[in-house]
């Protein structure tokens, strides 16, 4: 059985993916407290749901994309079952997730086949870089994505020597996986797009610049969207 917190229809708000139509299922429950979480509202509440229904669901939206989200879905082991029989349905499938340990699915173990978006956590976030799965990266390959959230001109810097060097990280210098398209968005509120988009600009960077196309639809919104 799954916890669910909610399931409707969306327009991809990031990604490569982002501007497609979608069903977007979004799970309860998250072991981190991101200072820019917009979805705390997941953290707790929701419906039990089997797999089943939840198919039945987004079969019910007619969608030909699904997203899984949270929260963290990955704190859920039915996510698995669930992202296998949307990949029978024949359907496109992303997941977003946090890339933090704690999770109880590996993301090795996330079903081939579905492309997995990873939130790399920047100093920005509160969350230190040793609770980053680092080790867990390394199973992505060039159908995922991996996205830093930039709040302010440290964050960016930060964000630019992963990108370009790795860090040093309890004493191992990190890097992120090679061929893995990396993706720079704008801490919402906190950070002027055109400021990002002109750092990434004059640094020769080769990341893509992203925004929250949600949040430029719907700024009004809290959930749902």
């Amino acid at each position: 059985m799954l916890l669910v917190r909610e399931i409707y229809s969306a327009v991809m708000g990031e990604s490569r993916h982002s501007g497609w139509p979608c069903t977007l299922v979004r799970l309860t429950g998250c072991h981190r407290r991101c200072v820019y979480c917009d979805t705390e509202y997941a953290f707790q509440g929701g419906e039990t749901m089997s797999v089943e229904q939840v198919m039945a669901r987004v079969r019910e939206l007619e969608h030909g994309m699904m997203m899984l989200t949270g929260g963290e879905p990955l704190l859920q082991t039915e996510a698995v079952k669930l992202l296998r029989a949307a990949l029978a349905a024949d359907l496109s499938v992303v997941l977003e997730t946090s890339g933090t340990i704690g999770a109880r699915v590996a993301l090795a173990d996330v079903p081939a086949g579905v492309c997995r978006v990873v939130d790399v956590k920047t100093p920005g976030s509160g969350i230190a870089a040793d609770q980053v799965d680092w080790d867990g990266l390394g199973a992505l390959d060039s159908g995922d994505e991996l996205k830093l959230v930039i709040t302010d001109r440290a964050d960016y810097i930060w964000a630019r020597t992963l990108v370009r060097d790795g860090l040093d990280v309890a004493g191992s210098l990190r890097r992120l996986p090679q061929g893995v398209p990396v993706t720079f968005s704008p801490g919402w509120g906190d950070l002027e797009l055109r400021d990002l988009a002109g750092w990434i600009l004059d640094d020769r960077l080769p990341v893509r610049f992203q925004v929250q196309l949600h949040k430029v639809v719907w700024p009004e919104a809290e959930g749902g969207v």
